[in-house]
């Protein structure tokens, strides 16, 4: 066993939990999202695992530009074995908690016995936490890899925000809705301050549009006739692979109503935390604002 003064990598997490290497860790297996988001930064996972709502192959909606066919997809959920993860011999696993410091996406026992053999290092991107909040933590692991994005995603991410705040300036107030299709006969209504990403388009002074109160803590759940009723003019749909597809809701009149009178733009959820990643949302929804006003 590796002493204590041997490790020359060290990082500590979300979780106050220290991670030590004898060297900077080079093969690295993430959570689908965190990895996407070390790729941005100049370092691509060996591997990749999902979570409980994802299945036998990795959800292109969630994988930002990984390389899918150069990553291995490990599984998913109750789908991924201590011997998936450790089969591709990692040197370091980069994981995401939404609280409390559970692991998100691996089972409890899993996630024990995996960091009692690899450095662990987990991200917390729940409540309370801020879109830069949760970048400039993934890059301040990017540089202790010795990786990061280039000075020019900075600049971009930068205007894109700027940009971003005079379009929702000159809008007038133009509403946006966030939502994830249950199914024919349900909704789930995003809390915009629940949600990092979210909360970042209505500190820059987008009309993020806010469900009704009751239980859920993320989402209000109700019929389609409840988000048409919300009268947004541009919708996030959610993009990915757990989400309903549009032919079990798309005949729906109140679905009908909702897209006949917004913009309808994919939302991806558990976006990459990158300032390319960022930035794209950023200019996506400024030229929808843009277009709604004019």
């Amino acid at each position: 066993m590796t002493s204590p003064s041997a490790h020359t990598w060290e990082f500590t997490d979300d979780r106050g939990h220290r991670a030590a290497a004898p060297g900077v860790p080079e093969r690295i297996v993430a959570y689908i999202q965190a990895g996407a988001g070390l790729h941005d930064l100049g370092v691509t996972p060996v591997g990749i695992f999902g979570s409980y709502h994802d299945g036998e192959r990795a959800d292109r909606a969630k994988a930002g530009g990984l390389p899918l066919g150069d990553v291995a997809y490990l599984g998913a959920g109750a789908g991924l074995g201590l011997d998936d993860v450790l089969g591709v011999r990692p040197d370091l696993v980069v994981a995401l908690t939404y609280g409390g410091g559970q692991v998100y996406g691996i089972e409890p026992d899993t996630a024990k016995h995996l960091e009692e053999q690899v450095p662990v290092v987990v991200f917390d991107v729940g409540q309370g936490r801020s879109l830069a909040d949760v970048r400039e933590r993934f890059a301040e692991l990017g540089a202790s890899l010795g990786a990061g994005e280039a000075p020019a995603a900075g600049v971009a991410l930068a205007r894109a925000e700027r940009e971003l705040a005079e379009a929702a300036g000159a809008a007038g107030g133009v509403r946006v809705l966030a939502l994830s299709p249950g199914g024919p006969d349900s909704v789930h209504l995003a809390r915009p301050a629940k949600w990092p990403d979210l909360s970042a388009l209505t500190a820059l002074g987008v009309a993020t549009v806010e469900p009704p109160e009751g239980p859920g803590a993320n989402w209000h759940t109700g019929g389609w006739p409840d988000a048409a009723a919300l009268a947004p003019d541009v919708v996030l749909l959610d993009a990915r692979a757990n989400a309903a597809p549009e032919a079990a809701y798309g005949t729906d009149p109140a679905w009908a109503e909702l897209a006949g009178r917004a913009a309808v733009l994919p939302w991806n959820p558990e976006i990459p935390p990158s300032a390319t990643a960022h930035a794209t949302l950023h200019r996506t929804l400024t030229e929808a604002l843009r277009a709604r006003r004019a």
